[in-house]
Parts: structure tokens; C-alpha cells; sequence
């Protein structure tokens, strides 16, 4: 594992030193580990820049401004949630015989799979993994392999072959897979015809026709009906006499 050589000021651990710290383009930070006292450090911006901006973890070589140095690793660092930007960090010292844990970059390889040829959707599930092992065996980074992966087919963390090292993470959690296409059924609009022939048709409430409604007058010249007696005002029927008054 390589190691990257950052040089840090020791600062007072006061929340007005430590906002004058960022303003100077510094970014305010704490060493600790076991059996030794904390050392609240700061660091400018572009050296830490380097540790947090990468795919890859690196063991620290802490030289402060007083001459001596340490070794450790960045454990945590907090963002500013408007500007994304680091504004505080932890250094954990690096004992050579004592067991640390880690969070390990994974870098997927192998370019586009298979499945993604396909038409299925890459999904990256877990970025960093979490694992526990001594100062001189922790990896760089943990590389995958995806190029053979098709459609449905998934890494889970209990397929990872890591030497010397503890995965303290659920082995059956998935680290990386491809999904299936998403469908999208598109609802085709009915043609006029269709729409039509949809229409309920309307039927109308007795069988006589528009103008054989019960009571209605004849149509002009037609004869009335049998029984009926004629128009106000009609002439009689050929044959027939006016009734007398």
C-alpha cells in the first residue's frame, strides 16, 4: 500500500481557531490513537484533497511542524453540505501489530458488461467495503471484474477473495449487478372508428315514428285515421255531410 506524505500545523482546539483556519484556506483536523494524547492538527486544503478525491486508500505519513511524525489513516471526514467541501477530518494512528478497521475503495473493471449490451442497467450497490486487518496488509483498492456480467446477474461480497484481511460486512449483501431493461407500455389511443361503434346507441321509448305519436294531427293531405274525428276547421271527407247544428 503506497504512502502519501502530509504536512500538518499544530492548531488550538477552539472553534474560533478552527473557523480562522478555514478562512486561511486551512482545513482543521484531529490525530488520535490508542494510549496517546490527541493532537488537534491542520492541513491546507489541496493535501487533503488528495486523500479524500481518490479511488484508492493510502496510509498517511503524518510530519507536523515540530519535527516528528507519525504514520496513520483517514478515518472520517465531514462536508459542508452547501459547498460539498471537506471542513474537518480524523487521522487514526497506525500500530504495526494491532488490527484496524477500514473502508477499502471498490473499483469495478472490465468495462461494459455484457448485460448492459444487452439493454440492462448497471447498478453499483456498495462503493467502499468495510474490512479489518493489520497496518501492512490493508489493500489499496478492491477490483471487480464486471465484464461477464448479464442481465439479472449479481457479485455478492462473500465472492471476494481478499488475503489476511476480515470482511466485516454482510456476505450477502450484492456489490454490484445488472438490472433488466425497464418496460414502458404505451397506451395507444383508440382509432375514430373504434370510438364510434363505442357509443352506446339510443332507442327511442315506443315503436310509433316522429309524427304517429298518440294524438298528434295528420300530416297536411293525408286522411285521418279510422275513427278519428277531422281537423277544426278541415273540410268533410267526399261523401260526408256537415253535422247539423
Amino acid at each position: 500500500m503506497s504512502e502519501v506524505v502530509v504536512k500538518a500545523e499544530i492548531r488550538q482546539s477552539t472553534k474560533k481557531h478552527a473557523k480562522y483556519t478555514r478562512w486561511n484556506g486551512m482545513v482543521p483536523g484531529v490525530y488520535y490513537s490508542r494510549g496517546e494524547e490527541n493532537i488537534n492538527i491542520q492541513v491546507p486544503v489541496p493535501a487533503l484533497h488528495q486523500l479524500v478525491f481518490t479511488s484508492e486508500a493510502h496510509v498517511i505519513d503524518l510530519q507536523l511542524a515540530d519535527g516528528t511524525s507519525r504514520k496513520a489513516i483517514l478515518k472520517d471526514v465531514q462536508y459542508d453540505p452547501v459547498s460539498d467541501q471537506p471542513v474537518h477530518f480524523d487521522l487514526q494512528g497506525l500500530k504495526e501489530n494491532e488490527k484496524l478497521s477500514i473502508e477499502i475503495p471498490i473499483v469495478l473493471t472490465g468495462g461494459i458488461p455484457k448485460g448492459v449490451r444487452d439493454g440492462g442497467m448497471l447498478q453499483h450497490f456498495i462503493h467502499k467495503l468495510k474490512i479489518s486487518c493489520l497496518p501492512k496488509d490493508i489493500p489499496e483498492k478492491i477490483e471487480i471484474n464486471v465484464a461477464d456480467l448479464g442481465i439479472n446477474d449479481f457479485l455478492h461480497v462473500s465472492s471476494l477473495q481478499l488475503p489476511n484481511v476480515t470482511i466485516v460486512e454482510s456476505l450477502g449483501s450484492a456489490i454490484v449487478g445488472v438490472m433488466p431493461p425497464v418496460l414502458v407500455k404505451e397506451e395507444e389511443a383508440a382509432p375514430v372508428e373504434e370510438a364510434a361503434a363505442a357509443e352506446p346507441e339510443v332507442v327511442g321509448k315506443g315503436k310509433k315514428e316522429e309524427g304517429e305519436e298518440e294524438g298528434a294531427a295528420p300530416a297536411k293531405g293525408a286522411a285521418p285515421a279510422k275513427g278519428a274525428a277531422p281537423a277544426k276547421g278541415a273540410a268533410p271527407a267526399k261523401g260526408e255531410t256537415k253535422a247539423e247544428k
